[in-house]
């Protein structure tokens, strides 16, 4: 089964050579990283997790730029779990990707079927669910980047699809508690990436979306799962992708992880020029042990 594109020409080129461009573009943007990515065949692979924002690319595309230029540089992992936010409330309320391949303009990319099947086994919450994935463009947009740095590097990489539904504080915190080392349990043996789908405040003024997703960014960078969590309820932060983050920080705390850097991080104000209502963009990247 083969997972078509939901928002190609929407939210990136539906033309693979103008999504080409259009990811070159990203690294190149005063917003990016001011530079193409030079991948690595057998890098460090020090990193661990990312924050990659899911905006229209010309407006988060370089900032998840950054994200994917780091893990570039790092070397290509074999893997990448994807974890990203639900919007549609379709499907189950952690989604695990049923589909053998997932299509975008730029190709078919591989699900990395064993991983998926353990990663439902080990957790009590997550299932195998296509539905969920069906509408939803928070994991979509994130491939693009991932097929560009891999062509670069002429190497492959899988990927896990996760959708993870809409859910309270205290529900969240309990997936927190089982999903991360389920998939922590599930990619032990594996080169891989856990990457967190998510864009910050939304739609309120650039100077309270900066207050607010600087909040949300020292419990990303402390590696904090349950501080994120806290934060988001006590400060009412519409994170979108807050529980899929907390995921993530919780797996590279069970793998090791020891730090992580705040790489970019922009709103749609500076973008567009009004500031009036904004969304917040950050990449992140998390590190384990030189």
């Amino acid at each position: 089964m083969i997972r078509r594109p939901a928002v190609a020409g929407m939210f990136y080129e539906a033309n693979a050579q103008a999504l080409r461009q259009s990811i070159t573009d990203c690294f190149l943007s005063s917003f990016g990283p001011r530079k193409l990515p030079h991948p690595v065949e057998q890098g460090e692979r020090r990193v661990m997790g990312l924050v990659c924002p899911h905006a229209g690319y010309m407006y988060s595309g370089p900032a998840a730029a950054h994200s994917y230029g780091v893990l570039a540089e790092d070397g290509i992992p074999e893997v990448a779990v994807i974890l990203g936010p639900n919007h549609h409330g379709l499907g189950e309320t952690v989604a695990v990707s049923a589909a053998e391949k997932w299509e975008t303009p730029l190709g078919l990319i591989e699900v990395d079927t064993l991983t998926a099947r353990a990663i439902t086994e080990y957790s009590a919450y997550a299932q195998k669910d296509e539905l969920a994935h069906i509408r939803e463009h928070s994991i979509e947009v994130q491939i693009p980047f991932l097929q560009y740095i891999a062509t670069v590097a002429n190497r492959s990489i899988r990927i896990v699809p996760i959708a993870i539904g809409h859910m309270g504080y205290s529900s969240a915190r309990t997936l927190v508690a089982d999903l991360g080392p389920a998939i922590a349990e599930a990619v032990a043996e594996k080169d891989a990436v856990i990457i967190a789908s998510t864009d910050l405040t939304h739609y309120e003024s650039k100077a309270s979306a900066q207050f607010k997703d600087n909040l949300v960014l020292e419990q990303i960078l402390s590696l904090d799962s349950e501080g994120l969590l806290r934060i988001v309820e006590e400060n009412s932060v519409s994170m979108c992708g807050a529980t899929g983050t907390a995921v993530m920080l919780a797996t590279c705390k069970v793998l090791g992880a020891t730090s992580a850097r705040r790489l970019a991080y922009y709103t749609s104000g500076d973008v567009t020029g009004d500031t009036r209502q904004v969304v917040g963009y950050a990449s992140v990247a998390v590190f384990g042990q030189d």
